[in-house]
């Protein structure tokens, strides 16, 4: 019986954050440890040039992402990892697809349906700044996953329509030129789909209101502090459900830790108390990989050298791949 193959990348435009680590990171690291799955791991780094044109930004971010990957125990011995933009088959084949990709099925994108009603709601032409990298954004995303086949995805709730069109297209090419690809899967973990950042709206790097994962002890403690609250005094019950501390606690708690939380909420635990219990279960968690962490942020070729040899590995499956769907297509020599 063949692997399954699992395949998830985070976009290199920002410093990785708790949200990151809880909702890919970590369950990604997690299943490169599984035997009955073969693991493919990327820095998205076309699709950081989609709303990033700060060329720093992005090269930083992409040292930030590898180094953070490595630093929380990625085994690479196990699992392909690799930059996007290492495997110039993945563009190629994105062409194929948008040949393929219904416009119709575009126009329902999630990102460029808010973009165009951001612009309805100002005033402006509907679609006003909006590139043709935001509107084909789900058709590259498709080609990071059909690639390798990918069985699958996991992702938070927001990526799941992205794993529907990348299903739709595949499908579709399929249908005119033979089984060619899997049909993904999106996998979503309930419990740490999307974690809440500093305002209570989901922790992101658009809204600016991220923790991020490898902070000094007195940084992560002072992000922690700003988590907002409500005006409850201590001794007043607390209702854990609507409480970005508890919420947050529970993505890093033991099922024991987050009984005896919820406990705390009811008795009316002080805001204060709840953060700085929050602050030592995650610098417990993640104290050994910060080392690591900043250590490799000072090695930089050896990150390169990790990311080279997974992008020969990358290769090994792309290149013969792309060769046969370009014949596929009619794109074959003549002799």
């Amino acid at each position: 019986m063949s692997k399954q193959r699992v395949l998830t990348g985070i976009t290199t435009t920002g410093t990785p954050h708790l949200g990151n680590y809880v909702g890919a990171i970590r369950p990604a690291i997690a299943a490169s440890e599984d035997p009955s799955f073969e693991s493919f791991y990327f820095l998205a780094d076309y699709h950081a040039l989609i709303k990033c044109h700060d060329p720093e930004r992005v090269e930083q971010s992409r040292r930030e992402i590898a180094a953070t990957w490595l630093a929380l125990g990625l085994n690479t011995d196990k699992a392909v990892f690799y930059r996007q933009s290492d495997v110039p088959e993945i563009p190629e084949l994105s062409w194929f697809l948008t040949c393929m990709a219904a416009k119709g099925l575009m126009n329902r994108a999630h990102a460029y349906k808010a973009a165009v009603a951001a612009n309805e709601e100002a005033g402006e032409d509907p679609d006003y700044g909006i590139t043709m990298g935001l509107y084909n954004y789900p058709v590259l995303m498709a080609a990071d996953i059909l690639m390798f086949n990918a069985n699958k995805v996991p992702v938070g709730k927001d990526q799941v329509q992205h794993i529907e069109m990348a299903r739709d297209i595949a499908a579709r090419f399929n249908h005119h030129y033979g089984d060619h690809f899997a049909l993904p899967e999106a996998v979503v973990d309930d419990k740490v789909a999307t974690l809440n950042g500093l305002d209570g709206r989901k922790m992101s790097k658009s809204y600016n209101n991220t923790i991020p994962l490898f902070l000094t002890e007195k940084q992560l403690k002072k992000h922690i502090n700003k988590i907002k609250t409500n005006l409850l005094e201590p001794g007043e019950p607390k209702d854990p459900d609507t409480s970005t501390v508890f919420q947050i606690w529970e993505a890093f708690a033991s099922d024991d830790q987050v009984a005896q939380m919820r406990e705390k909420f009811a008795d009316g635990i002080a805001w204060g108390e709840a953060k700085r219990e929050l602050f030592e279960l995650i610098n417990g968690q993640i104290g050994d990989a910060r080392e690591k962490y900043f250590d490799l942020m000072e090695r930089p070729a050896d990150i390169e050298e990790i990311l080279q040899a997974g992008a020969v590995k990358a290769r090994e499956h792309s290149a013969p791949f792309l060769e046969k769907v370009r014949r596929a297509v009619g794109l074959k020599p003549m002799a």
